[in-house]
């Protein structure tokens, strides 16, 4: 019996370590797809953290104590100018790409603080700091400067207030219910729309080609007068077409579901996106499952079944998934269009550039241009492979 085991397991390696393709998937690929992601995610969560530290920040204080001059003075990249705060700076602040923070203290605010009882029942001296939290700058100098008041603040035994709401309509934090919303939303659909076209594409292409190979009946399609390009193109864009079916029932039901998910209603926020708005992300869509699709073909044909496509597409799906994660590791969008030639990377900044109410239109064309140029190289490389009788009908 021993013996008999011990054949059998001379066989299952020697079946693994004779095939390389099967001993990369299976003994190297994860931990090197484990190494590339975590790594990758680091970098993103330091630059991340790190993001902003070196913008140069206005801090307009009006009645700066002696007692907090320093505090404020020594923050990292900011610059401090001792004035009045109006209102109509205030306003200003509404603007996301404005790095300013702006501070009102009380007049003889020491003296004040010296000599007010916590027990009188009279309300504490407020200090009010007003910011965008939108804007990574504003918001980053505005926790830095509170959590030193706050700091202050438990040193004298509470002995004055900051940001305290006496009325309702007081507010300090200057960024609008759209600039709010728009950076949440931002951040998780486009990596939710992303993986529903994905999902829609795994569902179906591997069994289109993979399926076909395996079960022998892409001979016969072989064979048949129809062209090998033409073979191809069918192939990509009627999956493409059923993919993106999926996606933009998907997309739907996210769009029905977006008030009820954040509580628009009891919040009394309003979703606005124009009809422009939705053609671009549904262009982009289109764009993203065409190149989509025509990938994971490219992968099918080259797979000897179902379950081997399965494994070689399972490298593919992680580059999709760490693209539609990047949002969440990054300010804003790229500046530069280089970055938009990237594919699904630029897919997913061109979404996060909708939601953010933030987008511009060469970024769009050139995302377009570059996805449908793309997709035109995969059905090229998807030919070709049909045309090999070595690749088609390898076992």
């Amino acid at each position: 019996m021993k013996n008999n085991a011990w054949t059998i397991i001379k066989k299952e390696f020697a079946r693994v370590f004779g095939d390389r393709q099967l001993l990369f998937t299976s003994v190297i690929m994860p931990g090197l797809l484990i190494y590339i992601i975590y790594s990758l995610l680091g970098s993103g969560m330091q630059k991340m953290a790190t993001e902003g530290t070196d913008e140069m920040v206005i801090v307009r204080v009006e009645n700066l104590p002696e007692s907090v001059a320093p505090m404020v003075e020594n923050l990292p990249s900011v610059v401090v100018l001792q004035q009045a705060v109006l209102q109509e700076d205030i306003d200003k602040l509404e603007s996301k790409n404005l790095n300013e923070v702006l501070a009102r203290f009380p007049e003889a605010f020491d003296s004040i603080v010296a000599t007010y009882d916590p027990q009188s029942g009279v309300a504490a001296p407020n200090i009010e700091i007003y910011y965008n939290s939108a804007n990574n700058a504003s918001s980053r100098v505005y926790q830095m400067l509170k959590g030193s008041l706050t700091a202050y603040e438990e040193q004298l035994s509470n002995r004055f207030d900051i940001n305290r709401a006496d009325v309702e309509e007081a507010q300090f934090d200057m960024a609008s219910d759209d600039d709010v919303l728009g950076s949440i939303l931002s951040k998780l659909i486009p990596m939710l729309i992303l993986m529903m076209l994905f999902s829609g594409v795994m569902a179906i292409a591997p069994s289109s080609i993979a399926g076909e190979k395996e079960r022998g009946t892409i001979a016969t399609l072989l064979v048949t007068p129809l062209r090998r390009n033409e073979l191809a193109l069918g192939k990509v864009v009627s999956l493409s077409g059923i993919a993106l079916m999926s996606g933009i029932s998907s997309f739907i039901g996210i769009a029905l579901s977006l008030p009820k998910m954040i509580q628009a209603d009891a919040a009394g926020i309003e979703l606005h996106y124009t009809t422009s708005d939705y053609l671009v992300i549904l262009i982009t869509i289109m764009a993203a499952v065409l190149i989509m699709a025509s990938v994971v073909s490219l992968l099918s044909a080259l797979a000897k079944d179902v379950k081997n496509a399965g494994t070689m597409i399972m490298p593919f799906m992680l580059v999709v998934v760490f693209c539609g994660l990047t949002p969440m590791f990054q300010s804003g969008t790229p500046e530069s269009l280089t970055a938009y030639l990237i594919p699904f990377y630029n897919a997913v900044q061109v979404m996060t550039s909708v939601f953010a109410h933030e987008m511009k239109w060469m970024p769009v064309i050139v995302t377009l241009a570059a996805n449908v140029c793309y997709t035109g190289i995969a059905v090229w490389g998807l030919t070709r492979m049909f045309n090999s009788e070595k690749v088609m009908f390898s076992k």
